[in-house]
């Protein structure tokens, strides 16, 4: 076996940070990175230290073909979210219902606030009904109270 020429070991030393960045981010055990950071042939370079550029099929064919084929293979664990991405999906989730709430509540007073002013126009409407049979019937004819008397228990 030839001896290593001196741009060999650098790749080999690269190559090294690089596999131990990925299994770094593949069990979720990241240094440099947040907790939760997608695994992504970028994201092992940052993880390795080293800019996205850094990581290059032509250089590291192995290790990107590897790294591709575990993203293909984990892609529906990928989606989930960090806990803060959650907690602000919640938040925003909250904010909806509150405004929501507000809106029903509104709704709710305003139909409370027409049904006591037609309770009021349905009693004012009564009496001047009252007002007008007692005028035309005379004072003692009117209908509701005749009703009021035959309601009234009788005196035996």
């Amino acid at each position: 076996m030839p001896a290593p020429t001196p741009f060999e070991q650098p790749a080999k030393t690269a190559e090294l940070k690089f596999r131990d960045a990925f299994a770094r981010l593949r069990n979720c055990r990241p240094q440099r990175l947040p907790k939760g950071s997608k695994l992504t042939q970028n994201n092992v370079a940052r993880e390795a230290g080293v800019g996205p550029s850094a990581l290059r099929r032509a250089r590291f064919p192995e290790l990107i073909a590897e790294i591709q084929a575990w993203v293909e293979a984990h892609a529906e664990d990928q989606t989930q979210k960090s806990p803060r991405q959650r907690l602000l999906a919640v938040r925003g989730r909250n904010r909806g219902l509150r405004q929501r709430l507000i809106e029903v509540t509104q709704q709710r007073d305003l139909a409370a606030a027409k049904v006591i002013l037609l309770e009021e126009r349905l009693v004012a409407l009564t009496v001047e009904n009252e007002r007008l049979k007692v005028r035309a019937f005379g004072s003692d004819s009117s209908p509701l109270r005749l009703a009021d008397r035959s309601l009234r228990p009788s005196k035996r």
